[in-house]
């Protein structure tokens, strides 16, 4: 099946749609029905499309991938399979995907007492978390721990941790917290203020890395080490100042949120716990680390980052799409997709890195740029070689350079 894919981005649209039909991975085009965009959301009137892409290259915990990548940013798909190329093999690691439900109760007298008794009916509690959630249960999962803590003004939380398997399990964790709440105020004669999911996904955690050998960087040694040692200065960076950093993790919610939300899952959700997590000791930071292993000649990558996604229910379940996305990777559970879109954003900040390290970020995007130019003043496409190497010899492109040229090459003809 590799073979097929050789150049997959020289190929034109119908030879691509030909190669996924032959390997039975698209019989038709697909999109979203109205009549399933209706049931999705309220006063529904058009679909809004979004490019669909396939990174390819990808080699995680020694498995191929082909990744659907939804995403309107040029170069970020070939930036991915770029890097992935590069990059070589990736080993992920995720200990559990656990959701977090939060009871807030309010107008607490004595929090300190509070908690105590809350403490002494845990198993009360937990008894009652289990039996809203049998379904859950029943696939493996279901709740599986219970904290409470104080804050000021009278505010006491309880937490409960839940593993909800492939699925988000929102309707689950809201149905839980919904019949915790009464016992809860009883016990604290206080009441209950919310009673909602967490998307501080912290008990979902994902890390990805790799260690690429410097060589594949540059044929120059010299060049590659050069490279590697400004990658990691790059990421140093980013760890000392919030407003590279910030950027810097943009680069890798490009590639996470383009597999997100190929897969139907939730990028608010997604973007709202990554963000998070990158501040837990009190600052923004950066979500990956890289290091030049200078002894070996390793580039040592490596990302830490909240993944809570699913692979069933929702509207997961009925938007073809995501559903044709899921199939592409193989029908992947809620733990490998996870790993899956991690190992994805630290492919996507290595290509960003080296990028800007060494060319500069903009030579990438003018490339892209030419060609949306192109068939924005529509080039033929006998006539695209021609036109692309006289655009790109500019040190501007834009849209009035480009009609010029066109003009031209059509005069000379």
């Amino acid at each position: 099946m590799k073979e097929k894919f050789n150049k997959f981005y020289k190929k034109t649209l119908e030879e691509r749609r030909q190669i996924l039909k032959e390997l039975n991975m698209l019989n038709e085009k697909i999109s979203l029905d109205e009549e399933i965009g209706d049931t999705m959301i309220e006063n529904y009137v058009l679909n809004m499309e979004i490019p669909l892409g396939l990174a390819m290259n990808f080699s995680i915990n020694g498995k191929e991938y082909i990744i659907p990548m939804a995403i309107e940013e040029p170069s970020v798909v070939a930036a991915a399979s770029n890097g992935a190329k590069t990059l070589g093999n990736i080993e992920t690691s995720m200990d559990r995907k656990y959701l977090i439900g939060q009871v807030v109760l309010e107008n607490v007298e004595d929090p300190d007492a509070a908690i105590k008794i809350l403490e002494e009916n845990k198993n009360s509690l937990m008894d009652l978390a289990e039996e809203h959630s049998q379904s859950m249960i029943k696939r493996g999962g279901g709740p599986k721990e219970i904290t409470f803590k104080k804050f000021d003004q009278g505010f006491v939380c309880i937490y409960i941790s839940v593993d909800t398997c492939d699925s988000m399990g929102a309707n689950t964790i809201n149905t839980i917290l919904e019949a915790l709440a009464p016992l809860a105020e009883d016990l604290t004669n206080s009441s209950a203020l919310l009673r909602i999911l967490s998307n501080h996904a912290i008990e979902s955690v994902v890390v990805a890395e790799t260690k690429t050998p410097v060589q594949n960087l540059d044929k120059d040694i010299e060049k590659a080490r050069q490279v590697a040692r400004r990658i990691e200065a790059a990421t140093k960076y980013a760890n000392i100042d919030p407003y590279r950093a910030v950027t810097h993790n943009k680069g890798v919610m490009n590639g996470v949120d383009a597999v997100v939300l190929a897969t139907g899952n939730d990028f608010r959700a997604v973007e709202a716990g990554v963000h998070a997590y990158t501040v837990r000791d009190g600052q923004y930071r950066s979500l990956t680390s890289w290091t030049f292993d200078e002894e070996n000649d390793l580039l040592l990558g490596r990302i830490e980052i909240p993944m809570a996604v699913a692979t069933l229910g929702g509207t997961i379940s009925i938007n073809p799409i995501a559903k044709w996305s899921l199939q592409v990777l193989s029908n992947p559970d809620a733990k490998e997709l996870a790993k899956i879109i991690a190992s994805v954003g630290l492919v996507q900040n290595f290509s960003a890195l080296r990028a800007l390290v060494t060319d500069g970020i903009q030579k990438g995007h003018m490339s892209l740029h030419a060609k949306t130019l192109a068939k924005q003043i529509g080039v033929k496409e006998e006539e695209m070689d021609e036109f692309m190497r006289s655009l790109l010899k500019a040190d501007k492109v834009n849209l009035s350079l480009a009609k010029g040229i066109l003009a031209k090459m059509r005069e000379e003809d």
